[in-house]
C-alpha cells in the first residue's frame, strides 16, 4: 500500500482486485508549509482565581453591541417530573450568570466544531459574514462565551488552532485539556496562521481524574488519513465510575467516494474505542461531516450499544436518522447556502440515559446572513446533552 503523497491529488490504491482513485489524504496542494507556534494570544493574561459571572462579563465587554443567540434546554420525556426541580438552573444558564453544577451520576457534555481561524478567514468563504466578525480579537472571546456559559463537565472541539489561548482561559475555570493536530493541517498553507487545527478535549479537574489519553491518526485500508481521534478515559471523583471519551472530525466534502472514505474511517475510530475504552460507558462525538443518511451513522449505531444523544430525545418511533436535528450547521459560501445536520453526541445507551439537550436555535435567531456572525462565532452550532449514568455506584 502505497502512503498518501502530498504533491499528488489524486492516486490509485489497490483495494480487493481494484483500483480505486482516492483523493489526496492531506491539505491543499504542493505549496510550501508554513510552520508556526501557537503564540497569538500571548497579549491575554487572566486572574487564575476568575469566577465564571467576572469571566463571561469580560467577555462580553468586547461585545456588548452583538449579544449572542440565546438557547433554552429541553428536558427529556420521563423526566419532566423528577427534574423539574433542576430546569430553572437548566434554562438560567443562558439567560443570566446562574451556574449549573451536575452531581456525581449526571455528565453535562459540550461537542463543538469552533471553526479554525485561519481556515473560517482565509478558506472558507463566507460569502455574508463581515470580515470584523471573523477577527480573532473578537470570535476568541465569544468562543469562551459559548462554553462556559452551559457549564459543561466535558468539552468535545474541532478545528482548534489556537489551543493555548483555550487552556489558559479555561483553566481559570477548573479545566485541563489535550490537544492531538491533524498530521497534514490545512492551516500550514495559510499564511498567519497560528499552527496546525486539530481536537481537543476539556475536562473538570474537580469532577475527573484522568486515567489515561490516547490519541490516533485514523486509517482508511490500513493508510493513514489526515483526520484525527482524541480519547480520555476520565474516573469520576466522588463515585470511581470511570468514562471513555472521543471526540473526532471526519474527512469532509460531498460525493459517493468520499461518504465510503468517512466509513472507513468510522470503523477505524471504532476499532480505536474498542481497543481503549473496554467496557467503560462511552460518549464519542464531534464533527462527522456525514448526513445521518450517510453509511458511517449506521456503522456508528450498530456498534457498541451507541445511540445519538439528540435522536434519542426524540420518541416518535421514527428511525434515528429522521430523529437527528434538522441542522447542526448553516452557512452560506459563494456557491450558495449549507445547511446540514453533520455533528453529533453519541452514547453507551446501554450505561446512559439522556436527560436534556440544549435546543438549536430558528433561523430567524439565527438571522438571514446564517453564520458565522457576529451573534456566533463559527459555522457550526454547539450541542450539548446531560447524560446519567444508569449504574451510578
Amino acid at each position: 500500500m502505497v502512503a498518501w503523497g502530498n504533491k499528488l491529488m489524486v492516486q490509485s490504491v489497490r483495494r480487493f482486485g481494484r483500483v480505486l482513485a482516492l483523493p489526496r489524504m492531506g491539505s491543499f496542494n504542493s505549496a510550501p508549509k508554513i510552520l508556526n507556534d501557537d503564540i497569538q494570544d500571548k497579549d491575554v493574561r487572566l486572574p487564575e482565581a476568575i469566577s465564571r459571572i467576572e469571566l463571561l462579563k469580560h467577555c462580553q465587554k468586547y461585545l456588548q453591541l452583538h449579544p449572542m443567540i440565546k438557547r433554552n434546554f429541553r428536558l427529556s420525556p420521563g423526566y419532566e417530573s423528577d427534574y423539574s426541580a433542576n430546569f430553572h438552573k437548566l434554562n438560567s444558564v443562558s439567560k443570566a450568570y446562574s451556574d449549573y453544577v451536575s452531581d456525581a451520576c449526571n455528565i453535562r457534555v459540550l461537542q463543538w466544531n469552533i471553526l479554525s481561524q485561519a481556515l473560517g478567514v482565509m478558506n472558507d468563504n463566507f460569502a455574508r459574514c463581515p470580515d470584523s466578525a471573523l477577527d480573532w480579537n473578537f470570535r476568541r472571546y465569544r468562543i469562551v462565551e459559548e462554553m462556559i456559559q452551559y457549564c459543561p463537565d466535558i468539552i468535545c472541539l474541532q478545528e482548534v488552532d489556537h489551543f493555548n489561548f483555550l487552556k489558559h482561559v479555561l483553566g481559570t475555570q477548573g479545566y485541563e485539556g489535550m490537544f492531538f493536530p491533524k498530521p497534514d493541517s490545512p492551516c500550514f498553507y495559510i499564511e498567519g496562521n497560528n499552527g496546525p487545527d486539530g481536537c481537543a478535549i476539556f475536562y473538570r479537574k474537580n469532577k475527573f481524574d484522568l486515567v489515561k489519553n490516547e490519541n490516533k491518526i485514523l486509517e482508511i485500508w490500513r493508510v493513514q488519513s489526515n483526520q484525527v481521534a482524541v480519547m480520555a478515559v476520565l474516573r469520576i471523583r466522588e463515585t470511581g465510575q470511570e468514562v471513555c471519551v472521543v471526540t473526532t472530525h471526519l474527512k469532509a466534502r460531498q460525493g459517493a467516494l468520499l461518504s465510503t472514505l468517512r466509513n472507513e474511517q468510522g470503523k477505524d475510530l471504532l476499532q480505536f474505542v474498542m481497543n481503549n475504552c473496554d467496557n467503560r460507558p462511552i460518549v464519542l462525538c464531534g464533527d462527522f461531516n456525514a448526513e445521518p443518511s450517510e453509511p458511517v451513522y449506521e456503522t456508528i449505531l450498530n456498534s457498541r450499544h451507541f445511540s445519538s444523544a439528540y435522536a434519542s430525545y426524540d420518541i416518535s418511533g421514527l428511525r434515528s436518522a429522521d430523529r437527528e436535528p434538522p441542522y447542526t450547521t448553516w452557512k452560506i459560501r459563494d456557491e450558495g447556502e449549507i445547511c446540514h445536520t453533520i455533528d453529533y453526541i453519541f452514547y453507551s445507551h446501554d450505561a446512559m440515559e439522556v436527560e436534556a439537550v440544549l435546543d438549536f436555535p430558528s433561523g430567524d435567531e439565527i438571522g438571514k446572513d446564517r453564520v458565522p456572525s457576529y451573534l456566533y462565532p463559527s459555522d457550526h452550532f454547539s450541542l450539548v446533552c446531560d447524560l446519567r449514568l444508569t449504574n451510578c455506584l
